[in-house]
């Protein structure tokens, strides 16, 4: 593929996802694999890249995301907040290696003491696109982060292990037993409600989902949905600084995303959902033609 221009990644802990850019910015395929960071070391990197993209190499490539851990390919040190989201000037050159590869950083936070790797592109992707942008994003997840934005900068932020305290108790907890696949929004927003009400009741209401599944018949769909809506409820409650009298960006996965807007919109909060891709595309965009000097 001659005509591709440079080569986005993005590392993340079990997936590998690239996109071959064109010089006109226009995506000319993507391609994905299952050897993410969690399952390589430290000489497993570029064989991986090789054998993803090794037919387009050796176009320049820019990375994000775990790649740039400790554990990962070349560790891209932190940037601290308050910072920009980093680009051209903090990407770390990966050595030893005749491929053009470079790594964004990730950004942390000493206190209270918290990190990010590969969403600080996403946001600087939102800044792209939106540069009059002040408010709170919300990058719902596995692990969901909640930044303050304000003049282009990462002011602060939290995360919440809510998405993984879902998946672990609904798989691997005696709730398993009382969770189906579906979903019921009525029982989504009654759960967002009582863990608004009462967060500290978490750990009791979330029982109680068990108990009411053998004694009262609870369907398993609407028990999924009200798991939901307590964690996320909860969630909420711990992070109503970040979302009170504010405007929220949310990215990320669709349906995660609009369960938060629906329990943001009930608050009263209003909401704009962007793409997860679209976003990382705009981020390392910008930061490849920080690094290159031209439009991508």
């Amino acid at each position: 593929m001659a005509d591709v221009a440079w080569i986005a990644v993005d590392w993340g802990t079990t997936q590998l996802r690239a996109w071959l850019m064109g010089r006109d910015g226009v995506v000319l395929d993507r391609r994905q694999s299952g050897r993410g960071m969690g399952g390589l070391d430290r000489d497993g990197f570029q064989p991986a890249l090789l054998a993803l993209i090794g037919d387009v190499l050796p176009a320049p490539v820019l990375a994000c995301g775990m790649v740039g851990s400790r554990q990962g390919w070349q560790e891209a040190p932190y940037a601290t907040t308050p910072c920009t989201p980093p680009g051209a000037a903090e990407a770390v050159q990966v050595p030893d290696t005749d491929l053009n590869v470079r790594i964004l950083p990730g950004v942390k936070q000493d206190r209270p003491a918290d990190v990010m790797r590969g969403e600080e592109t996403q946001i600087a992707g939102y800044l792209a696109t939106y540069p009059q942008f002040d408010g709170v994003i919300c990058l719902p997840g596995t692990h969901t982060k909640w930044v303050h934005v304000s003049a282009g900068e990462i002011v602060s932020f939290r995360t919440a292990m809510t998405g993984e305290m879902f998946s672990l108790l609904s798989t691997q907890s005696v709730l398993r037993h009382s969770v189906g696949g579906g979903w019921d929004k009525a029982s989504f927003d009654a759960g967002v409600d009582q863990a608004l009400s009462r967060p500290e009741a978490l750990a009791a209401s979330l029982f109680s989902l068990r108990a009411e599944g053998l004694l009262a018949g609870l369907n398993p769909d609407a028990a999924r949905a009200r798991l939901s809506g307590l964690l996320i409820g909860a969630e909420l409650a711990a992070m109503r600084p970040y979302w009170l009298g504010q405007q929220v960006a949310m990215i990320g996965a669709e349906a995660l995303s609009r369960a938060y807007i629906t329990a943001l919109e009930a608050q009263g909060v209003p909401t704009h959902m962007a793409g997860v891709e679209e976003m990382t595309l705009a981020g390392l965009t910008a930061a490849y033609t920080q690094i290159y000097g031209e439009a991508a």
